[in-house]
């Protein structure tokens, strides 16, 4: 049953049958199927009408999601049972109310994570056991895949038996990452809570260390004869001693809490870790336990939900825009509102799924938000006419489209191997600054020069001289701009495997795989072309996944007639891969603010990795070194820094601290 027919429903009892169903159903899809078939500000509002229902009728059925905590896990992985429940956390919306539940008492406030809970056991200092949330009885262990998540430490300083509770997370830029290296035509990743949940809960745990999951605590079960003097942050800081990532959190009191809401409020845009609200936590052990726990929410802490800001406004457009990957995605486009403080008019629907889900039309009356203050979306459809019309052709090549089911959701593909928007999306990845970095062929320039017939295949590019006259009468062109453009092309003539292999949109090869099977094929691309799905399946970090289709594309005669006539034109200058006596060996450094002598972080970043060390894009207690040429400055990273005690170094006393030269 649909929401639409449920809410016709007159007699309560009947509609709270209806309603228990159809929450089961979403909270299925989404805890075993990491699957959404509605927005949570969707299932939030059903659910406080479900709680009204029963509250009002005094019917509560046995399978009501009011009396029951996700799913049983439905994977082949093992399950075993939780030692004590694990519950999920009573919610409000209104501020003020934090202030009035802290009842007086000093409390914790921090960011509710959005991704997949997991709970980690620690005996005799190593990494023993991690289970997923599962159904809050019963979890799925996944303890292999757990020993490579990026920041999990296999061993403590604490000797003794440790439990401990935190969310496994996939940051937005790692999100971003994994979709734009999915196999042609397949469907991306809704959001990183869905990836996070698939890639923690695989049988090969090759993919999850692929995917960077991160593992962030956020609270401490036990921990065998400790005694924190009944604080609960300092509960925090043992974690963060014996290594583990801590969610950022601050301490409040009735008066404080509200403006520290506000606070974390202004800094969402800004985090790079999927959250969906706030959690305030009793600072007093004793006290919060002495609270209790009711059927199914414990009463030491409460959940904030951001009360999404709502807008009416009528669909105007659907937008239909092309991929190098063959996707269609759909983009809706509507009247401007005012949304969290600024103007939207735009908002992806993402598949065709959703389209039919929303009975899109346009002219219909729509509810637009921002889901977790960030992303616009479509909350709701007022009218409902239900009469967009599916493309049948590509707005791109006019070639035919079809309709196909990828994770379980339905997409639209350009079929035509041979559509620009394709080739334009290809071009535009070999051209950018961590491939051949070619500058002067923006996006729209690629666009003119592919519509002209200039461009078929990479090598084209190196030829492009031949148009000259052409190129300098064209509208933005000159004869300053087409030598500018000249120098660049050949400035990129020299080049690396690393960049070669990134640049030519290789499905699953990002910068950092690129220099992998640069360092494992010693440079040689003639290796890379004779290797078998074996070979690659034998390089750390390769899995089983990639190997085979690196193989395969290798073994595309078409694809290699064009890498052939691509290698004509450049030369591979040879790569230094620095070994464990490198300067670097061991030093993982984050890069935040400008920088003075480096021509970006990029730049920074392959100095780093040149020898022999790792950047990551957060401070935890992994970080060697925050590199910030101010380091004075109230940034939250430099914050986290100080926190942990990480130095704070500047471009120049980082260098010089590792015996590195500056840049010419």
């Amino acid at each position: 049953m649909e929401i639409r027919e449920i809410e016709t429903i007159a007699d309560p009892k009947d509609k709270l049958i209806a309603l228990a169903g159809l929450l089961n159903e979403a909270g299925r899809a989404y805890y075993a199927g990491d699957q959404e078939l509605m927005s949570n500000l969707e299932y939030d509002r059903l659910y406080d009408e479900l709680v009204r229902l029963e509250q009002e009728t005094g019917i509560v059925l046995s399978n009501s999601p009011t009396q029951r905590v996700g799913y049983e896990a439905v994977s082949s992985l093992p399950k075993e049972r939780h030692a004590s429940p694990m519950l999920s956390l009573d919610k409000t919306k209104d501020r003020e109310e934090l202030a009035n539940w802290l009842s007086g008492h000093p409390g914790v406030l921090s960011w509710k994570l959005d991704g997949l809970t997991i709970v980690l056991t620690y005996r005799n200092g190593l990494l023993e056991k991690a289970v997923t949330r599962g159904n809050g009885e019963i979890g799925e262990v996944i303890t292999n895949n757990a020993r490579v998540f990026a920041n999990v430490p296999v061993s403590i300083p604490f000797r003794k038996e440790l439990v401990l509770r935190g969310e496994a997370v996939i940051s937005y830029a790692d999100f971003e990452k994994v979709n734009a290296s999915l196999p042609e035509g397949e469907a991306p990743y809704k959001n990183p809570r869905n990836l996070c949940s698939g890639s923690v809960r695989q049988l090969d745990n090759r993919v999850t260390k692929e995917r960077n999951v991160r593992f962030i605590a956020f609270s401490l079960v036990s921990a065998e004869d400790a005694d924190f003097g009944d604080s609960f942050l300092a509960q925090m800081d043992f974690l963060r001693e014996q290594g583990f990532a801590v969610v950022e959190s601050v301490s409040v009191t009735p008066e404080t809490v509200v403006g520290a809401v506000g606070e974390f409020e202004q800094r969402i845009s800004s985090n790079e870790i999927p959250s969906d609200g706030l959690v305030l936590t009793l600072e007093e052990l004793s006290y919060g336990a002495s609270l209790g726990r009711t059927a199914k929410f414990p009463r030491n802490a409460i959940a904030f939900k951001w009360a999404d800001e709502q807008a009416e406004t009528v669909l105007r457009d659907i937008e239909w825009s092309a991929s190098r990957t063959g996707l269609i995605n759909p983009v809706a486009v509507f009247d401007p509102v005012e949304l969290e403080g600024t103007t939207v008019k735009r908002a992806s629907v993402h598949n065709i799924s959703i389209v039919k889900e929303l009975k899109l039309g346009i002219g219909d009356r729509i509810t637009v938000y921002k889901a977790n203050m960030i992303i616009p979306q479509i909350a709701e459809n007022l009218t409902g006419s239900g009469k967009l019309a599916i493309p049948d052709t590509c707005p791109v090549c006019g070639g035919k489209t079809r309709i196909a089911k990828e994770n379980d959701s339905e997409v639209l593909l350009c079929v035509n191997p041979e559509c620009p928007a394709k080739k334009l999306k290809a071009f535009s990845l070999f051209v950018s600054r961590g491939a051949m970095n070619i500058e002067g062929l923006s996006e729209q320039t690629l666009e003119k020069f592919l519509g002209r017939g200039f461009l078929h295949r990479f090598g084209d590019i190196f030829r492009l001289s031949a148009y000259r006259q052409e190129i300098v009468e064209m509208e933005g062109f000159g004869e300053l701009s087409y030598e500018n453009l000249m120098n660049s092309i050949e400035r990129a003539r020299h080049t690396t495997l690393s960049r070669l292999l990134f640049s030519l949109g290789i499905s699953g090869v990002g910068q950092a795989t690129g220099r992998l099977l640069s360092q494992a094929f010693r440079g040689d691309p003639e290796a890379l072309r004779q290797a078998s799905a074996e070979e690659f399946a034998a390089i750390d970090q390769i899995g089983p996944v990639l190997a085979s289709g690196l193989a395969e594309y290798f073994a595309d005669d078409g694809k290699m007639e064009e890498l052939e006539d691509l290698l004509s034109e450049i030369t591979l200058d040879p790569e230094s891969f620095a070994g464990e006596d490198a300067a670097l060996s061991g030093v993982t450094a984050v890069i935040t603010g400008s920088l003075q002598h480096f021509e970006n972080r990029d730049a920074l970043k392959a100095l780093i990795e040149e020898n022999g060390g790792k950047v990551s894009g957060s401070v935890s207690a992994k970080t060697t070194v925050l590199i910030n040429n101010d380091i004075t400055s109230n940034s939250g990273k430099n914050k986290k820094a100080k926190e942990l005690g990480v130095p704070i170094l500047s471009e120049e006393d980082f260098l010089a601290r590792y015996g590195l030269a500056l840049p010419e």
